[in-house]
């Protein structure tokens, strides 16, 4: 679900950007007290995209995403199956671990995802030939999807093309099926992804936040 809204916002977005942003794919963001102001529940700007309803979750995961000419990649169908936590615990049914950007990241027990929302703020337009994401509608609601039924499930879901212009939100189910192509363009394609939870991880691990 496409929602507008960021464009008031996206100044104060960029400026929290770090300088190194340009030369990442990928660069999670934590330890900035501004942008996680700037994200939460009940922030003017989180206010202006989600419903009521979700009033109780906290943004737990942000990455920026950055293609460009320099930085140029693609990613196959897949779901976001790992979280960001605070540190590495013996607890059951997490993992494996990996540290990414020196931020620990465990797989949870895949109820964990059920109600996560993700959203992604597009700095710049997102066209057909900038890699827009691509996801597989109502694949969300299928639960884990194994490798090998990866294959059948997209070739029996309607694909779309996340296209969007500067300022432009997507909002959708964590869970849900998704990939990217190379871009074709000479543009960036800079996007802010932020994966919401109303959920609170077994003592003591706990969401690594933006904090």
């Amino acid at each position: 679900m496409i929602k507008g809204g960021a464009d008031p916002f996206l100044d104060a977005f960029e400026s929290l950007l770090p300088p190194e942003h340009d030369e990442r794919p990928g660069l999670r963001l934590r330890g900035d007290c501004d942008l996680q102001q700037l994200l939460c529940a009940r922030s003017e700007f989180s206010q202006s995209i989600f419903p009521s309803e979700i009033s109780d979750y906290q943004p737990v995961r942000a990455i920026l995403f950055n293609k460009s000419p320099e930085n140029n990649w693609s990613l196959g169908w897949h779901q976001d199956r790992t979280v960001a936590v605070n540190s590495r615990e013996n607890v059951a049914g997490f993992g494996p671990w990996t540290v990414k950007n020196n931020i620990i990241h465990a797989e949870p027990p895949f109820s964990y995802f059920q109600n996560m929302i993700t959203i992604r703020v597009h700095l710049d337009s997102v066209t057909q030939h900038n890699a827009p994401l691509r996801v597989a509608l109502g694949s969300h609601l299928l639960g884990k999807v194994e490798q090998d039924q990866l294959d059948l499930v997209i070739q029996n879901s309607r694909i779309h093309d996340c296209l969007a212009a500067r300022g432009d939100v997507w909002v959708y189910a964590t869970p849900i099926l998704h990939c990217s192509e190379k871009s074709s363009s000479s543009n960036c394609r800079r996007v802010l992804q932020v994966d919401y939870s109303d959920q609170i991880l077994p003592a003591p691990l706990d969401w690594a936040g933006l904090v």
